[in-house]
């Protein structure tokens, strides 16, 4: 069972916003006047990045009229990305107040404060109501929630009938032993990685339909490559990179970034 507090403990001891800025300004950006493009290699955690979320926001069928939420936004990322490129509003929502903060910033840096809003609070108790989204995204999230049922439940709760709601985490799709640490966990106490049917059943029981499920592993090539590149091998005695450990899982068949579509019936 995943502890919320052992996992906002583990996020926020990462420094994000820091982290971001510092890296900002030795780019010689203004940090006052940013584009999701900019913060693209900050900001856009997943594997895939930028382009998966345009992948998974393309699935969603969205125009400027529909209210999106995105569950466990970071520092807003994926919120920003997805707002300007089809000028609709997107609430997020993270457990990390730190992400928040930092989001709310960048938001305004990047000329989105009026169609990106970030909230502090957890997916299984969001402070919104019943049919208030018309969409909802949840990238690389559920890793880290042991209750699917109840995450598929509020998922469900605040979507309008009919809405759409587009899972994009890493899964379990073989077997064998997953190991530590990995980008969202440094040990087992925090991981709740699981299979594509673990999600559709918890998602149907809370009157969620699916509609498509895609592996993502060819999609990751590139994500592999480059960590393969940049990440050192392990020396003996050392723990490997989250990220080249995260990789070889991929390419062993372990895991693989998967996608859920979702419909609300109704």
């Amino acid at each position: 069972m995943t502890s919320p507090d052992a996992i906002e403990t583990y996020y926020r001891g990462q420094g994000l916003a820091e982290r971001i800025f510092t890296a900002l300004a030795k780019e010689g950006h203004d940090i006052n006047r940013l584009t999701p493009e900019i913060l693209a290699p900050h900001d856009e955690f997943h594997v895939g990045g930028m382009a998966a979320t345009h992948r998974v926001a393309a699935r969603l069928g969205l125009n400027p009229s529909h209210h999106v939420l995105d569950i466990g936004c970071g520092a807003g990322g994926p919120a920003r990305a997805i707002a300007a490129a089809h000028q609709c509003h997107v609430t997020g929502i993270d457990l990390t107040a730190d992400f928040i903060t930092a989001g709310t910033r960048l938001n305004a840096a990047c000329g989105l404060a009026a169609l990106v809003s970030l909230h502090h609070g957890s997916a299984l108790d969001m402070p919104f109501e019943g049919g208030a989204f018309d969409r909802a995204v949840m990238l690389h999230v559920g890793m880290n929630i042991t209750d699917k049922p109840a995450l598929m439940a509020e998922a469900a709760r605040v979507l309008v009938p009919g809405g759409l709601f587009c899972v994009y985490d890493v899964m379990r799709v073989g077997d064998g032993e997953i190991t530590f640490p990995l980008p969202w966990a440094p040990d087992v106490s925090v991981s709740a990685v699981e299979t594509p049917d673990t999600y559709v059943t918890a998602a149907e029981n809370a009157g969620l339909a699916v509609l498509e499920q895609h592996d993502g592993t060819a999609a990751a090539a590139a994500f592999i490559a480059h960590v393969i590149a940049t990440k050192p091998a392990p020396t003996p005695g050392q723990p490997p990179d989250r990220f080249r450990n995260l990789a070889a899982h991929i390419e062993s068949g372990i895991l693989a970034p998967t996608e859920l579509v979702f419909r609300k019936a109704g």
